[in-house]
């Protein structure tokens, strides 16, 4: 195992260590692994919270900013935050607009962040909603779900919503918002190498040289099947037909991301978009808004997912606005 790393047991405190130093925008609760934005937020808006296991950067951290999240639990690797942590986050960042929980579907997050919620409401009086993404289309249930995964909507719907927010809907419209993009979002992925955990310091699972996995989760769960690896065009037909066949995206503009594991180059996301959108434009769907590039990764995994989210009107509006984060920014 190569890394940048002092001691395995202690990437997720030095991380957040270097995160509260690259960026003064935000606070870093270290005690509870907490991310803040360092202005705190304003009386009356609808907060937004969300968190997981630490591995998958920019997701969430990153997406903690004007626009976005106010505040993120981070987790061990691969690990779900506490629910400590979740209520910890959910009382500080509460303006009096009460809190919107963005959970994605794997078990220890979901049990965690009901617990943290019900601890908050009955000690501190917040209100709050909880949305839970599962948007991935390769496996109904896998080794971490009951249900399909939550993926690559999470960083579409934070981005929405977040705009929402800062607009000045109110928590019950913020959460049916959710809701929909949630409902609207498919997303398949694939890896061509395992990914390492720095705790376990060796490959998650062993894949040949010769052949690739279809349907990844994030954790290097196992997907759909193991295929004979193949040329890009292929790999996005691959990506592209279970989502078309899950979900009708004709009829309307749609947003669409190419998303890196964490260890493929631009230069393989850029021609893997290029494939996806040649199939997408075959098959009748207008591609409003594209995202390229690493948002929601796997540690050092070798890959690439798909999300395609059915927009309207309403959610272009809240996706062009500006947005200011360490790991998504434009209009400002």
């Amino acid at each position: 195992m190569k890394k940048l790393i002092n001691d395995p047991d202690n990437v997720l405190a030095d991380s957040l260590v270097g995160v509260e130093a690259a960026h003064p925008e935000l606070r870093v609760d270290h005690v509870n692994r907490i991310i803040y934005r360092a202005e705190p937020t304003k009386r009356g808006k609808v907060a937004l919270i969300s968190g997981g296991g630490s591995g998958h950067e920019p997701l969430h951290g990153g997406f903690v900013g004007f626009g976005m999240l106010d505040a993120a639990c981070a987790g061990e690797v691969f690990t779900s935050p506490t629910p400590d942590q979740m209520q910890e986050a959910t009382k500080v960042a509460d303006a009096g607009a009460g809190v919107l929980h963005i959970v994605k579907n794997y078990t220890g997050d979901v049990m965690n962040f009901e617990m943290a919620a019900e601890l908050a409401e009955a000690d501190a009086g917040v209100m709050v909603e909880t949305v839970v993404t599962n948007d991935d289309v390769a496996v109904e249930d896998s080794t971490w779900t009951a249900g399909r995964r939550g993926v690559g909507v999470t960083v579409l719907l934070e981005k929405i919503v977040g705009a929402a927010a800062e607009a000045g809907a109110d928590l019950t419209a913020v959460g049916a918002l959710a809701r929909k993009v949630n409902a609207q979002g498919r997303s398949m992925g694939m890896a061509l190498t395992s990914c390492t955990v720095p705790a376990a310091g060796k490959p998650t699972f062993e894949i040949p040289d010769d052949m690739m996995e279809m349907g990844v989760g994030i954790h290097g769960e196992p997907g759909r099947h193991r295929v004979p690896l193949a040329p890009a065009a292929s790999i996005a037909q691959q990506l592209v037909e279970p989502i078309l066949h899950d979900f009708d995206f004709t009829g309307g503009p749609s947003i669409v991301m190419l998303n890196g594991m964490g260890g493929s180059p631009l230069i393989e996301l850029y021609l893997m978009y290029g494939e996806v959108k040649k199939i997408l434009e075959k098959s009748g769907i207008t591609v409003a808004r594209s995202l390229v590039g690493n948002y929601i990764t796997s540690l050092d995994m070798a890959g690439c997912s798909v999300t395609i989210l059915k927009a309207d009107d309403e959610i272009l509006r809240f996706w062009d606005a500006p947005v200011n984060t360490a790991g998504l920014r434009w209009g400002v």
